[in-house]
């Protein structure tokens, strides 16, 4: 198939999150002097209209080179994916609420969201250890230590492995022992340990020296790891002579320590989501649309270059170079204009078929293939790929990413389409309605689904439930 420049800018245009959205026009009008921003709107009609009938129109070189094959073109569309991963990488991520997506300038709500640069785990731990007081080879080992502690916080290598380096012994392992208990101490606490026991025992001896009685979490930690993990309580009790009561008190106070120190170091911020859209329900149940476009500026083209374009007083090279950027700045607006449009088909056709959702939440998802969609909307189904990537929609459920109304499903025993997302809601009821003394094992989690009309395997139960980070039936129980 054969691509026009103005289709390649078209795709890229379509794919764009809201904010990357705004900083490509941005981008765009301080390249293209013949782009303007529409200040009145009453103008806008009138704008259109001259665009319209604008005899520069065409499917002549647009965007990088003037090369005549565009290679340069498709190889910037091949590489779509990667320059913009991290912001069409948040779409296929778990839900997370947002705060409320006003109608104010893009540029500072990006600015005011945007943190401050990171530091990194190693840098915060160094600047500590420039203060600890100790001999200089002390001091060298603890630096080799920190370059090796890893983004959770913990130590992986041996000791004697860090001692040497292509077989030649750099310091002696008691040094690097003398470093570690050192740089143990540092913030956060239970960094630079070997293992989860260790980081744990580490930051019970900072408790111990607060005065708290921690004998019996430190004896668990120490001597039944492996039995907590598997919720064996009533057989920790037996062994230690304490209660199960006492236990379960203990075990909670190990849920203040954290498994993963270097984690609260150097964390990224979520960033700021604006919704493409807002989706709701009117007063006669029927679905209202409302794109959000207030945050992209509308642009036209500058009429003192249309004007400079015909004049005879301009040369030929002059005319020439307004004549692409007019050109250029015309296929902006027009893929601005058709991915808006794209997008709202397909908001409008998803919900369409998915309206149950508004109402009842994602136990009410139907499956919906992109086939589906692509064909009632009328373009390809490489198209409605492209119009989802990276979008959000704001609805009375809360804000959720555009791609996750697609999905397969089953069939239930009296004819009802079910998505998966909505087989994976009810599961979770089951869980949380299960008799805690004697939770649902993976068996009987299928068989409750199956009264429910709802028939999937006990393997793909138990995939589910990993998906759902829910735990086994050994582990759900309380005593």
């Amino acid at each position: 198939m054969k691509l026009s420049p103005r289709l390649i800018q078209a795709m890229e245009i379509l794919q764009l999150p809201m904010l990357a959205l705004a900083e490509r026009i941005d981008e765009e009008l301080s390249s293209n002097p013949c782009l303007e921003v529409q200040e009145a709107p009453d103008d806008a009609v009138a704008a259109d209209r001259q665009q319209d009938k604008s005899p520069d129109r065409g499917e002549e070189t647009l965007v990088v080179d003037a090369d005549g094959d565009n290679k340069t073109d498709f190889a910037r569309l091949a590489d779509f994916g990667e320059a913009y991963a991290e912001d069409l990488g948040w779409a296929d991520r778990p839900y997370r609420r947002a705060g409320g997506a006003g109608e104010g300038d893009a540029k500072l709500m990006a600015l005011a969201n945007t943190p401050a640069p990171e530091q990194s785990l190693t840098e915060y731990l160094l600047r500590q250890w420039a203060f600890v007081e100790a001999p200089e080879q002390v001091k060298a080992a603890g630096q080799v230590i920190i370059s090796n502690v890893d983004d959770d916080g913990y130590l992986r290598a041996p000791l004697a492995e860090l001692a040497e380096r292509d077989g030649v012994q750099l310091m002696d392992v008691q040094t690097l022992q003398a470093a570690l208990a050192l740089v143990q101490k540092l913030d956060p606490p239970g960094v630079a340990a070997h293992d989860l026991r260790e980081c744990l025992l580490i930051q019970l001896d900072i408790e111990t020296e607060a005065g708290h009685d921690v004998e019996l979490p430190r004896l668990l930690v120490g001597e039944f790891l492996r039995e907590i993990e598997l919720n064996h309580i009533p057989q920790i009790a037996k062994r230690t002579g304490h209660s199960v009561r006492e236990i379960k008190e203990a075990i909670a106070s190990l849920g203040r320590l954290d498994p993963r120190p270097g984690r609260i170091i150097g964390q990224r911020a979520v960033p700021y989501i604006i919704p493409d859209a807002m989706v709701d329900l009117d007063d006669d149940g029927g679905v209202i649309v409302t794109m959000r476009d207030g945050n992209t500026p509308t642009l036209k083209v500058s009429e003192t270059y249309r004007r400079m374009v015909r004049s005879r007083q301009s040369d030929a090279k002059t005319k020439n170079f307004i004549r692409n950027n007019l050109r250029s700045a015309q296929w902006l607006i027009s893929a601005i204009k058709q991915r808006q449009q794209t997008v709202r088909r397909v908001i409008e056709e998803v919900f369409a078929a998915q309206r149950e959702f508004l109402e009842q939440g994602a136990e009410a998802l139907k499956p919906l293939p992109m086939a589906e969609v692509a064909a009632k909307v009328g373009v390809h189904v490489a198209t409605v790929s492209r119009a989802v990537a990276g979008k959000y929609i704001q609805s009375p459920r809360g804000i959720f990413p555009l791609r996750m109304f697609f999905s397969g499903g089953k069939t239930t025993d009296d004819g009802q389409d079910v998505a998966w997302d909505a087989i994976k809601v009810k599961m979770r009821d089951v869980i949380d309605h299960e008799d805690k003394s004697k939770p649902l094992n993976d068996d009987q989690i299928a068989g409750a689904l199956r009264e429910n009309g709802i028939k999937i395997a006990r393997r793909t139960v138990a995939k589910y439930r990993n998906l759902l980070n829910i735990p086994p039936a050994r582990q759900r129980k309380e005593f």
